[in-house]
């Protein structure tokens, strides 16, 4: 009879025993896949930033990291936490990767590797100040209105007038949409952090822009103001690809100013009606009516639209400076970008026709 006692005994020990290995094999399986990467490819990859708050201990902490997909397991976290004697993280605002595994994750606020609070904020050139506008709401904390409503604000355009050499009151025309137009440099700019307001950011581009246009100070052309020829400078911009183009295009709307004839420039009719390139097709009325910007329509025979019309690159500016001289009075461009420059308006229509019979004219 003990016999047998002892045998149902053993025999359950013995069932025990395994259970306990199964499991201690289950959790230890289940504890070493939680400590690998969340991500588990190249394409899975994200560099998440996250904020721990002062004192947050294990617990918390864990508990942020998982909800924010960086680790697998706040559970698992803890018992790594208990094992490795790990007490202190520090608090503080982290960029995690979360194709890491669990330890390097932990190792990264262990050593209070804090991510840097710095923003870059990227200037294309050839873009408005909408544009413009646009770009600062999505890097920074200010909305477009904070762009535009400190560009309405007569007493700070002054105080840049005062401050910057190339800043004069040709800026604060009536007609013109934004003052600053034409004047910030486009670039990459790197600031503290999101922070920094529409003020702090205008400065940075004033004083890149002021060091850039010194070293034409003494090539200016003499029969134009600086703010006519960034205008000169915005327009070929937007409408030729290469410096030469752009060179040679400044050359011909100098032609027709000195003939009187308009620039005929499609892009400032797309400025004067506040279209973005792209957005849609201009319409016939649009093209006939008389705005200070728009040198297709009426009353512009002669005339530089009345301020830029984009903020043009380094490289364009100097086009517009060091134009090249040339007796064309046409250009136009086909749909590989490619400008093609012509003497007079039957030069100008067989091109286009050749263009069009080539199949690289552009059809809306």
């Amino acid at each position: 009879m003990k016999s047998k006692k002892a045998k149902i005994i053993l025999s359950i020990m013995s069932i025990m025993v395994v259970i306990v290995i199964i499991a201690g094999i289950t959790m230890f399986v289940w504890y070493t896949n939680k400590l690998k990467p969340v991500a588990q490819s190249k394409s899975s990859k994200q560099v998440i930033r996250v904020e721990i708050p002062e004192k947050s201990g294990i617990s918390k902490i864990a508990q942020i990291l998982e909800e924010n997909n960086i680790i697998k397991s706040a559970t698992a976290m803890k018992i790594y936490s208990r094992i490795n004697n790990i007490n202190t993280l520090q608090a503080g605002k982290y960029e995690l990767d979360n194709s890491e595994d669990m330890p390097t994750v932990i190792e990264h606020i262990v050593n209070g590797e804090i991510a840097s609070e710095e923003i870059k904020i990227t200037f294309i050139e050839g873009k408005n100040i909408r544009w413009y506008a646009k770009t600062i709401a999505n890097k920074t904390k200010n909305t477009e209105e904070d762009v535009f409503n400190l560009l309405e604000d007569e007493e700070y355009i002054d105080s840049l007038i005062d401050r910057y050499w190339f800043l004069t009151d040709e800026i604060k025309n009536d007609d013109i949409y934004y003052p600053l137009e034409g004047y910030l440099l486009p670039n990459t700019y790197i600031f503290e952090n999101d922070e920094v307001s529409v003020k702090e950011i205008f400065n940075v581009i004033l004083n890149y822009m002021d060091k850039c246009l010194s070293r034409y100070k003494d090539n200016l052309v003499e029969d134009f103001t600086l703010h006519e020829i960034l205008t000169l400078a915005s327009i070929a911009e937007l409408e030729g690809r290469s410096q030469e183009d752009r060179e040679e295009i400044v050359g011909v709307f100098l032609n027709r100013i000195e003939k009187g004839i308009n620039l005929g420039s499609d892009v400032t009719t797309y400025y004067a009606f506040k279209v973005d390139m792209g957005e849609r097709d201009l319409y016939k009325k649009e093209l006939t009516t008389e705005n200070p910007y728009n040198t297709r329509g009426p009353n512009m025979e002669g005339k530089i639209p009345v301020g830029p019309i984009c903020n043009p690159s380094n490289v364009a500016i100097q086009a517009a400076i060091e134009y090249k001289p040339t007796d064309n009075l046409y250009f136009v461009s086909d749909k590989t970008g490619k400008v093609y420059f012509t003497k007079n308006n039957e030069e100008h229509l067989k091109m286009i026709q050749k263009l069009k019979d080539d199949g690289l004219w552009f059809e809306y």
